[in-house]
């Protein structure tokens, strides 16, 4: 059968549907969806926030396609950077037919847990929201059924799984759950599209997750990546130019590192990370610049991809 609406042929019955996953931060959200796309599209670190903008990921199969929005965690807005975030975040919820709600089941139920709850209680929405508890390897048996009764207490209609995203348990019932909530719809991407980002754009954020990986305390989260050149040479390596910008000057010189050897050793893995992307050699020059208090410059933070017209723009 042919959809009337995207031309795509589509069996009958075809389930269709975004799936938004929302949560804290450093739930395992990017963990899940790299592992159900089974490659890697989101950057994970253990540091809160990685995210910053939505990612998307497309997984179809013959009787349906799932549509994946990996959002950033739900935090309370510091500057016009995490406004934006936030803002990503809360706008994805009004385009989900199925909210995925991840929280971490190793830990007690936080104040930031319930005011996600409260927002999902009161969020006017035909969408089927699915509670998954995460990090079920780490929770003690002791600990498995007053943890999953306090979690469930905040959303009690809410159908729910334990599950570890890392470690695969329980992963395929909850796929399932997915599968399930699914309405009946059209298949709106072609069957190989996997993602709306472009390649350097997922470049660029691979580039960020090393800074994020090896440097510590706030650098990483004054920094912001822009490619500014990618290309495929004749012979077949790919060249990528991108400028890494810092708010501060002695972030700059930390980022750089003595005679250049942090520099060196981020784009060296970043590099690594990029390869495995385009599947061939990648030559990477990376550029350190000072931009001050661009998290709260709407200008500088349209120029980097993170505002509300960019993001529509990609969608």
């Amino acid at each position: 059968m042919s959809d009337e609406l995207t031309g795509y042929d589509v069996p009958e019955g075809h389930k269709s549907g975004v799936v938004t996953i929302i949560g804290r931060p450093n739930v395992g959200k990017s963990t899940l969806l790299n592992a159900f796309m089974q490659q890697k599209i989101a950057i994970v670190t253990p540091r809160p926030q990685t995210t910053r903008a939505r990612q998307l990921g497309i997984i179809t199969e013959p009787h349906y396609q799932m549509v994946f929005v990996d959002t950033p965690g739900m935090i309370k807005p510091r500057h016009k950077l995490d406004e934006f975030m936030m803002s990503a975040a809360q706008e994805t919820l009004q385009d989900a037919d199925v909210i995925l709600w991840l929280v971490d089941g190793s830990e007690p139920v936080g104040a930031g847990d319930q005011i996600i709850a409260g927002q999902l209680r009161a969020l006017e929405t035909a969408a089927t929201i699915i509670l998954a508890l995460n990090k079920s390897d780490l929770l003690a048996a002791a600990d498995v059924l007053p943890r999953t009764a306090a979690y469930r207490a905040l959303l009690p209609d809410a159908p729910w799984i334990l599950f570890s995203a890392a470690m695969g348990n329980g992963r395929d019932a909850l796929w399932q759950m997915l599968i399930d909530a699914l309405p009946v719809g059209p298949r709106y991407y072609p069957a190989d599209q996997i993602t709306d980002l472009f390649v350097r754009d997922i470049a660029a954020e691979l580039i960020r997750e090393q800074i994020m990986l090896q440097l510590r305390e706030e650098i990483p989260y004054g920094v912001a990546v822009r490619i500014n050149e990618f290309k495929e040479r004749e012979n077949g390596d790919t060249y990528v130019n991108a400028t890494i910008f810092t708010e501060r000057d002695n972030h700059k010189q930390i980022i750089i590192g003595a005679g250049g050897a942090q520099l060196r050793e981020l784009g060296a893995a970043a590099r690594q990370e990029i390869e495995a992307l385009v599947e061939g050699k990648v030559f990477l020059e990376l550029w350190v610049k000072v931009e001050p208090k661009w998290r709260q410059n709407e200008k500088a933070l349209r120029r980097f991809g993170y505002s509300a017209s960019e993001q529509s723009q990609n969608k």
